[in-house]
């Protein structure tokens, strides 16, 4: 009988030493990582920008044990924000001066001021869209028209209101948006009382392409673009005012806030990390040195101490 006893207690020894080993976290990573069943979903904008911070706070999240994807040119500003709203994504880089105006369809201040927008477009999300601002990163990418150097030097062009004269002849290209939302060429008009000839839409790379080859004489550049140096663009300068901060947030639902603590955690570390300059040159790395959206991300985040690099 002893040998009876001495097997069945090995047995039990056995069975106890595998249930140990089935629970010990450092065997079995999905048992002890709470987010690892579920995958969040980014979005992105229809440039370069906007890649690369998507790829940033997907980077971030994996870090921390999330499951990501990353919808990178999913559409504009509204295919993003109704994706959003519809669950379809779970965050996404939206711009202050959008949201106040286009989103929730404020109307223009007697003067643009960047922490009164911010501080509107933060409540207004919240009351009427149940929408969360996540981040503030720390660098404004505005709207500004652009045109061509030498014909600026020329004709002594360096701010808005010295096109009055020349408006009326001249074509503008912009990005899917600019030309039709109300704090586009509309408020340009209404601002500054001039109009342009006539107006041609396309994508961002598009856009900056159309006035290189002269298929338009101006466009609705972005100020953290390097592009508008690369192309010798002339910005100029809004001296009415009649554009918007245009301060880089992250958006998510209250739902997804209050479900995801600790992602919301994850994105407020990219609090004020990247000023102006800083998103110029990733935008460069991007558009000139030809890398790709995610290494520059992930490069970044390790510069500033926020993961540990493991290529």
């Amino acid at each position: 009988m002893k040998w009876k006893v001495i097997v069945i207690s090995l047995m039990l020894i056995t069975a106890i030493m595998a249930s140990g080993c089935a629970q010990n976290p450092q065997t079995n990573e999905t048992d002890t990582n709470p987010n690892s069943d579920e995958t969040i979903v980014i979005g992105s904008k229809l440039f370069q920008e906007s890649y690369i911070l998507a790829h940033m706070l997907s980077i971030l999240l994996e870090e921390n044990g999330y499951n990501t994807e990353v919808e990178q040119g999913l559409g504009g500003t509204f295919v993003n924000f109704e994706a959003l709203k519809q669950g379809q994504i779970d965050a996404y880089v939206e711009y202050t001066g959008t949201a106040y105006s286009q989103i929730l369809k404020n109307p223009s201040p007697d003067t643009w001021e960047s922490q009164m927008i911010y501080k509107e477009t933060k409540e207004g999300m919240l009351e009427e869209e149940n929408i969360v601002i996540a981040n503030r990163l720390g660098f404004e990418n505005a709207y500004a028209i652009a045109v061509d150097e030498e014909w600026a030097e020329s004709h002594n062009i360096t701010k808005l209101s010295d096109l009055e004269g020349y408006a009326s002849d001249m074509v503008v290209g912009t990005d899917p948006e600019f030309a039709t939302r109300k704090d586009g060429l509309p408020q340009i008009k209404e601002v500054y009382d001039f109009e342009f000839r006539d107006y041609k839409q396309g994508a961002p790379s598009i856009m900056y392409k159309s006035i290189k080859n002269k298929q338009v004489d101006a466009i609705s550049a972005y100020t953290t673009d390097t592009k508008n140096e690369l192309f010798d663009l002339r910005v100029l300068n809004d001296d009415n005012a009649a554009l918007p901060p245009y301060d880089a947030i992250t958006i998510v639902t209250s739902d997804f806030a209050s479900r995801h603590q600790d992602a919301m955690d994850v994105f407020g570390q990219l609090n004020n990390t990247i000023d102006q300059e800083k998103m110029r040159n990733l935008n460069y790395q991007y558009d000139v040195e030809n890398k790709e959206a995610r290494d520059i991300a992930r490069n970044f985040l390790d510069k500033e101490g926020l993961i540990e690099n493991s290529n």
